[in-house]
């Protein structure tokens, strides 16, 4: 294996899985990616797995980027006529000791509003997740418009 391959094999895998300690929380991201519906598209999001390792929970309360000028933790809720909402998520989501919190297409996910510039396929995204114990997690997450709507351990997303 060349010294270029190690490298980047190196690289890759420290962008797929970022790891945070804090106290009895240890937090993990697997997975992460982001995407937009068009090259033109003024809004995006991210998805990704957050894995509680540690004893206790811990609570994602905030995420940052300098991507857009408004960065967000939303879901999706069922309004009263049935239709489907986006909607911020002010107090952030759980990630209960020894379990994962899914971030998904559908659901819970990190929404880009105000988008400063184009992401196409292959650029990468940074992003601080803030969790209450854990604290500013830094982390990479490539943009993949390829990717289909299925993955994140077999969740649709």
């Amino acid at each position: 294996m060349s010294l270029k391959s190690v490298v980047f094999a190196a690289a890759a895998a420290a962008a797929i899985a970022t790891s945070a300690f804090a106290g009895d929380a240890m937090i993990m991201v697997h997975d992460q990616y982001a995407r937009v519906s068009s090259p033109t598209a003024k809004a995006g999001a991210a998805f990704m797995e957050i894995i509680n390792k540690g004893e206790a929970g811990d609570q994602l309360i905030d995420v940052r980027s300098d991507v857009a000028a408004k960065v967000q933790l939303h879901t999706h809720k069922e309004g009263g006529d049935g239709v489907m909402k986006m909607m911020h998520v002010e107090e952030g989501f759980a990630v209960p000791a020894g379990e994962t919190h899914v971030l998904q297409r559908g659901g819970d996910h990190i929404m880009f509003m105000g988008l400063k510039q184009a992401l196409n396929h292959g650029d990468v995204v940074k992003l601080t997740l803030v969790f209450e114990k854990a604290g500013e997690v830094e982390i990479e997450v490539p943009v993949d418009l390829e990717r289909k709507a299925e993955g994140h351990g077999g969740h649709s997303n």
